[in-house]
Formats: structure tokens, C-alpha cells, sequence
């Protein structure tokens, strides 16, 4: 396994794998003993990255969600593992009631809302301080200010770490870092957003917002990226749930003419290397410029073994230079 350095501050960077595991359908989709025997395999080669929410699998069972961090708690227990796992966890987008949803009942950011879901998920996890926590989609209802300065607090506190943002606006991104910088807060330090080789369009509508999604790594973010050093961007769904080696399972965000372009150099390459497309997609990420940590969900032991081979697998300059080339 390699590391890299997530956050600034001695205080509360800590060092992570540089693969993260997903673990959004443990204790739901993907039973108790499944998601165990990932969870042990991960950490014993290497892994101690583990990104879970307060709202998963809420869609599962119609529920509120909690089943993802109420295993990860168990698994702790019974492993007996303390601090040297970094767990981050999410909260904002849990419904408020059952039957509904973060689109039209989301818990949001408000600072009581922020220091009740976070209590609520260092009890289900078990744990004194969560390591990283993420404001997990906007939430315009509330000012800024609040928000920023309800994270703060729990990091003064010393519940919380590290603090992150997810789905959000890049503008709203910068306002809220600059807020907290003017007030000598801690601010959003990590960047959760959906990032993989293939391009989608990001322009259509979907739930959240009429004008195409916030969740996607732009370049827009992938231009902040760049300028702020101190930030990292933990891509989510990099392998886009199977769709690399199912197509039909890719949604129409990828039906566009970059898509076949991207997928045949990606085939190439992984003929060169010897490795699967999903291989290539993930060294291509880790091996790149930019501090990204590709985050991962699986279902099986055997699919995350075929991830973790991606870590050691480097990419020719001369092959990274194709992939990036296609469109």
C-alpha cells in the first residue's frame, strides 16, 4: 500500500492509503459477513481510508440510513481498532423522516443539525472524534457562516478533524474556506466529488439542481485543485459502478461521442499492461498530477482484490499521455 498526506494542520492531518474503501452498502445490500471479510482484507493490505455516511442506505429500506456506520461500529468492536483507522463520515443529505428523501426532506447544515448528526455518528461508530467529516450536498436555506462556524466548533472541541465538502458549487466552496479563514476557523480541507476517466456531461438536469449536477469533478475543481496545494479530492465512484466492464450499465450523463474515443485507448492500454480497464482506470488517477485518492465501493473480497492491484500498477508516460489525449 502507498499514503499520502491528507489536511494541513499537525493537529489533525493524518496519513491515509491512498486507496479509500467504500463503504455505503455494508450492513444493507452487502451483508454483515460480506462487508467484515472486505473490511479485513482491506486493512490487512494497507487500507485504513474508509468513507461511510450518516444517510446510507436509506434508499435501500426506506428508511433514514445509519446501517453503513452502525456496521462499521460493530466491525470496530469486534476487531478492537482504534485511530489507525481514519473512517470519514458525511452528514447534511439524511432524511429527516422515513419514506423520504435528501431531495425534498434532507437533514441539513444548520449548526444544530451539524452537532446532532455528528453525535449521532460517533455513537454509531464508536468513536471519541470523527476523523473526517464531510457537508455532504448544499444547503442554501442556511448562511453560510452557520455552518462554517458549527464545524469549527466541533473541531475546537476536538469531536472532529479534519472537515470536508461534497456536491457543492465551487463558489460556494471558496465562500465558505474564505469565511472560515477571515474568522480563524478551520475550513473544508478535503473535496469529495465524482471523478473517473471517462467525461460526463455535466450539464443534465437531475434531482438537486435543474441545471446539471454539482457532484462531478469539473475543471473548475480540477483547477482549484491545482492552485490550493493543501487540498485533496477523494473521487467518488471512479470505476462508475461496473460500467467500464458493463456499458450498459453507464448512465446517459456518458452517452455522448468522447465516451467511445476515451474507451478504446482505455482497452489499449490495459492490453499493454496486462491489467483490467478498472485497473488502469484507478492507477491512472493515483499516478497522476493531482492529489487524488480514488474511492472505491465493493461487494465482494475478490473485487476488491483486482482494486488493490491497481496501486502498484505505473503507467508508461507515453500511455498516460493517450488516455489523457482521447476525447
Amino acid at each position: 500500500m502507498k499514503y499520502r498526506t491528507i489536511g494541513s494542520d499537525p493537529k489533525t492531518r493524518r496519513e491515509v492509503s491512498v486507496l479509500s474503501l467504500g463503504a455505503m452498502l455494508f450492513g444493507s445490500r452487502t451483508d454483515e459477513k460480506t462487508s467484515f471479510a472486505v473490511l479485513d482484507r482491506y486493512v490487512e493490505a494497507g487500507g485504513n481510508f474508509i468513507d461511510t455516511s450518516d444517510n446510507y442506505a436509506f434508499w435501500i429500506d426506506g428508511g433514514q440510513g445509519g446501517q453503513s456506520e452502525e456496521l462499521l461500529g460493530r466491525w470496530r468492536r469486534s476487531r478492537g481498532t482504534g485511530t489507525e483507522i481514519v473512517i470519514a463520515t458525511k452528514l447534511g443529505a439524511r432524511p429527516l423522516a422515513p419514506g423520504t428523501s435528501y431531495v425534498d426532506n434532507a437533514e441539513g447544515l444548520s449548526a444544530k443539525v451539524i452537532r446532532e448528526s455528528a453525535e449521532r455518528s460517533r455513537e454509531r461508530l464508536g468513536v471519541e472524534r470523527l476523523d473526517l467529516l464531510y457537508a455532504h450536498i448544499e444547503d442554501r436555506t442556511v448562511p453560510p457562516a452557520e455552518t462554517v462556524e458549527a464545524f469549527g466548533e466541533l473541531v475546537a472541541e476536538g469531536t472532529v478533524g479534519l472537515l470536508g465538502v461534497s456536491n457543492h458549487a465551487m463558489w460556494r466552496v471558496e465562500r465558505a474556506r474564505a469565511l472560515a479563514a477571515a474568522a480563524g476557523l478551520p475550513g473544508y480541507e478535503v473535496l469529495q466529488y465524482h471523478h473517473s476517466y471517462l467525461r460526463p456531461r455535466t450539464d443534465v438536469p437531475n434531482a438537486l439542481w435543474a441545471h446539471g449536477t454539482l457532484g462531478a469533478a469539473t475543471a473548475e475543481l480540477l483547477s482549484y485543485l491545482e492552485a490550493e496545494p493543501d487540498l485533496t479530492l477523494v473521487a467518488y465512484s471512479p470505476l462508475l459502478t461496473g460500467g467500464y466492464v458493463r456499458p450498459e450499465r453507464l448512465q446517459r450523463e456518458y452517452d455522448h461521442p468522447g465516451t467511445p474515443a476515451r474507451m478504446k485507448v482505455l482497452r489499449e492500454v490495459a492490453r499493454e499492461t496486462g491489467a483490467t480497464v478498472n485497473q488502469v482506470v484507478l492507477a491512472w488517477q493515483l499516478g497522476g498530477p493531482l492529489p487524488i485518492v480514488p474511492l472505491a465501493g465493493v461487494s465482494s473480497v475478490a473485487q476488491l482484490e483486482e482494486n488493490l492491484a491497481a496501486v502498484d500498477l505505473e503507467l508508461t508516460a507515453d500511455q498516460r499521455h493517450r488516455l489523457d489525449a482521447a476525447h
